[in-house]
């Protein structure tokens, strides 16, 4: 069996910028400890796989240790690769993935994605030891949770300098630990971190999902719904966010690095 394979920069506009993901398409669903196997072969934070419906697409995302319910950069680029590579026409791409549907629109401004978003709550007390100490001594000004942890810092220089004690965070309960702050460039309106070491991605390059938790943070600490992202790994990236009731519209731009072929 012969599968293409693409491998696209998201939330880049030139190659090794953003974060890498592979792109699958599938005629029907294999077996899943084979699309798990595949995604470990990879070796990239997300492998996202599709397969046609009726009226909308398919969509899985498996990490190289196990699948997940929501993948941001993933998603744009299975969009990107619909619209250059496979000829999709449709004004909007209806993905019907574990976290409900998804939409995914071209713009002016690159691929719009419409997801749910996920208000996070401040926790006051009993905040888990280890994901504190995980901080090294850094001290958050709130800590908050959703489908992750988010620790809001003092600057953006806190975040930049933070050197997490990854091991610690292996044994949290929630997906992972994204830290936060405001931006210094007047242009930018928030910078994170994004750390996943129990997927085996101790810290993600550009995490569309963290955006849904952080947009509706930061569009009520800074009361406006349209914000300007920067996410400040090594390989850095922008994404632009809008708060639309319990909705998030994240808009990035992709460029291709691969494409190939898979023998199984």
């Amino acid at each position: 069996m012969k599968l293409q394979i693409y491998q696209v920069d998201a939330f880049a506009s030139k190659a090794f910028e953003g974060n890498p993901a592979a792109v699958i398409p599938l005629n029907d669903w294999l077996d899943d400890d084979i699309l798990q196997k595949i995604a470990e072969e990879n070796n990239l934070s997300e492998t996202a796989f599709f397969v046609y419906g009726d009226n909308d697409i398919q969509l899985r995302w498996f990490t190289p240790l196990e699948e997940v319910d929501l993948c941001g950069h993933a998603t744009l680029a299975c969009a990107h690769v619909l619209y250059k590579h496979l000829g999709y026409s449709k004004a909007q791409i209806n993905f019907q993935t574990k976290s409900g549907k998804l939409i995914v629109s071209q713009t002016s401004s690159g691929y719009s994605m419409d997801f749910p978003a996920s208000a996070p709550i401040e926790l006051n007390s009993n905040l888990p030891t280890d994901l504190i100490n995980g901080l090294g001594g850094v001290r958050p000004l709130q800590v908050l949770s959703a489908f992750d942890y988010i620790i809001v810092l003092d600057s953006e220089e806190v975040v930049k300098e933070l050197t997490p004690e990854l091991s610690l965070w292996l044994n949290i309960d929630l997906r992972g630990v994204v830290v936060t702050a405001p931006a210094n460039d007047a242009d930018v309106d928030f910078v994170s971190r994004c750390f996943f070491p129990k997927l085996r991605v101790n810290e993600d390059p550009i995490t569309g999902s963290a955006h849904c938790e952080l947009t509706p943070y930061w569009a009520e600490k800074l009361n406006k719904k349209t914000l300007t992202a920067q996410q400040l790994s090594m390989r850095s990236g922008m994404v632009f966010c809008k708060l639309n009731k319990d909705r998030v519209i994240l808009t990035g731009n992709a460029i291709d690095y691969m494409v190939g072929e898979i023998t199984l």
